[in-house]
């Protein structure tokens, strides 16, 4: 149980890291769900906020977007490097 404990991202942290990578580009939530597909805002602030958990696709849509890794955004420990 301990290793699945580790290996769990952090939902907050993981939406704290998006919405960072969107201010920095100066992305809106309308603008960045347009950019990955998606219909309606609602659910990419619902992940900043940490209330919903991301879908494997969308992490790997992020990643693309903004050019980091998957690592970067789904582990804690790891940063994502300032421009």
């Amino acid at each position: 149980m301990i290793c699945q404990a580790i290996m769990t991202p952090s939902v907050q942290r993981f939406g704290e890291k998006l919405r960072s990578l969107r201010l920095r580009k100066g992305f809106t939530l309308k603008t960045l769900a347009i950019a990955l597909g998606l219909k309606a805002h609602g659910y990419i602030s619902e992940i900043e906020n940490g209330k919903k958990m991301p879908t494997v696709e969308l992490v790997i849509g992020i990643a693309r977007l903004f050019e980091v890794t998957t690592d970067q955004l789904l582990m804690d420990e790891l940063e994502i490097p300032e421009e």
